[in-house]
């Protein structure tokens, strides 16, 4: 488990130079014995707490522990709200509806998470340079908290639109309520940012340093970038970069990639990096909420019983073809054996037709902490490929790309031409092999409705028309209390 989350960062982090110099001086003398802007960034400790708190974010409701969980997943065609019933889980009830109120409480932690993640590295990039420490800790810093802003951004462009585009520290609240920026502004902060993290992270990192972003966490996303943006060249040679130059590698059994012993292992290019046993009840980290939360409700192979959440849908389970080895990963079925002997049940509290997520299953551990220290996975080697076989459309490099990753998910060599192997060089037929694959590949690591998205099918999807779809709902709500408290923000159509 890597230790960026365990260094010893104080709550004053949280806001420390968010604001700073703004209002009236209320003290006339300088404190000594605590921590402020004026004593803080001065040793190389400083600017690496100050860096790694930008990671934070990452693990909070807002972002891995709730929100893109619920965004990702429920409001695609991957899986429904599960639960008790009734007003259990309403927040994401109302994303599966697509009825998403601006008061919703995922949609107002999803923006303040990525705002606070984006504020934190914004600090760094402020402060670090004029810090006398080692270069290659100084370049490190500036680069990690580069890609975090660029991450936040992307997250925050592709549920919001336009979003207020913020690339220093406020001084006033003048400069916090701001006007949105367009879209394409944004995507291009994020490419400079991506771009700039790259020449500035090492290729990799060891003992307590790993689990931090490197050069190839900036490549990679800079790829996914350029996809989402439709610059399918670019996304490719991004792409192509990791294949051949990160000495990743895909690991032979799918399941592989969601164990915890091989956490940020060799197809690893990114993880949220999580640990256990440091909370009780919160999903605002630093432990995964998932394997109570997505656990088979009431079955008691979890702490506190699961709470059977993110059900998979039946037409997204119907659609594995035979032989295809990630469904066992991925999807509790009926007639599943528990770790106790016990076999899952026909249906479930939440789940008539007995489905359940399996993919980030721990199972109990300890009968006094619900959560799981299981990273999630944000960029995995698997997508470069398939990206590469986007980007390249159905040459002879796209069909292999694409066929490694389906031999890998038949249990077939990869790197030898395999029965399942798509063969067609049909422009239509090729694209539309890519995104099924991506649909399977990727499930439930957060990221099907903003495929949906990009590609047209969230308004095509027989299983989102069914939820109610509507053409505003391609983009969220912003919370209405920014709305309250920032007079330059306008709400997004529909809502």
């Amino acid at each position: 488990m890597a230790t960026i989350t365990k260094y010893t960062c104080g709550a004053w982090l949280l806001t420390l130079g968010l604001l700073s110099g703004c209002g009236k001086e209320f003290l006339s003398e300088t404190p000594n014995d605590s921590v402020t802007d004026a004593n803080f960034y001065k040793t190389e400790t400083d600017a690496i707490q100050a860096t790694t708190a930008a990671y934070g974010e990452l693990l909070t409701t807002g972002q891995y522990n709730a929100a893109l969980w619920g965004i990702g997943d429920i409001m695609s065609d991957l899986s429904t709200t599960g639960g008790g019933g009734g007003q259990d889980g309403f927040e994401y009830q109302q994303l599966d509806n697509f009825n998403i109120a601006p008061t919703n409480p995922l949609v107002n932690r999803m923006w303040g998470s990525c705002f606070v993640g984006i504020g934190r590295a914004n600090i760094v990039l402020e402060k670090v340079p004029g810090m006398s420490i080692d270069p290659a800790i100084q370049q490190r810093c500036l680069g990690e908290a580069a890609f975090l802003r660029a991450k936040y951004y992307f997250d925050l462009v592709r549920v919001y639109g336009d979003v207020p585009l913020l690339t220093k520290p406020p001084r006033t609240l003048d400069e916090v309520n701001i006007p949105r920026t367009p879209a394409a502004q944004v995507y291009a902060q994020i490419e400079a940012d991506l771009k700039d993290a790259i020449t500035k992270l090492p290729a990799s990192h060891s003992g307590d340093n790993i689990g931090r972003a490197t050069k190839w966490s900036a490549t990679g996303l800079l790829a996914k970038v350029y996809l989402t943006e439709g610059k399918l060249a670019d996304a490719a040679t991004q792409a192509r970069s990791v294949i051949s130059s990160s000495g990743k590698t895909l690991w032979d059994n799918y399941g592989d990639n969601f164990k915890v012993a091989n956490e940020n292992g060799k197809e690893s290019l990114f993880e949220a990096q999580f640990i256990s046993g440091r909370n009780q009840w919160t999903t605002d980290g630093p432990g995964f909420s998932g394997n109570e939360f997505f656990g088979p409700r009431g079955q008691g192979i979890v702490p506190q019983g699961g709470y059977g959440f993110n059900i998979p849908e039946p037409e997204f389970v119907a659609g594995y073809e035979d032989g295809d080895m990630r469904r066992d990963v991925t999807i509790w079925k009926p007639g599943d054996a528990y770790p106790d002997g016990r076999k899952q049940p026909n249906s479930l509290p939440g789940s008539p037709n007995g489905f359940g997520l399996k993919k980030y299953f721990v199972g109990s551990v300890n009968t006094n902490i619900w959560d799981s220290e299981l990273n999630i996975p944000v960029l995995r080697l698997a997508e470069m490929y398939l990206i590469l076989a986007e980007g390249v459309g159905p040459t002879p490099e796209g069909l292999e790309a694409l066929n490694k990753v389906r031999r890998r998910a038949f249990g077939q060599p990869i790197n030898t031409p395999g029965s399942h192997d798509i063969t067609s060089t049909n422009a239509d037929v090729f694209k539309a092999a890519v995104r099924r694959e991506r649909k399977y590949e990727l499930a439930f690591e957060m990221d099907r409705w903003f495929d949906m998205k990009r590609t047209g099918e969230l308004f095509t999807s027989p299983e989102l028309k069914k939820k109610g779809i509507k053409a505003h709902n391609i983009i969220l709500p912003l919370p209405q209390q920014e709305l309250d408290v920032n007079p330059g923000l306008t709400q997004n159509p529909g809502y």
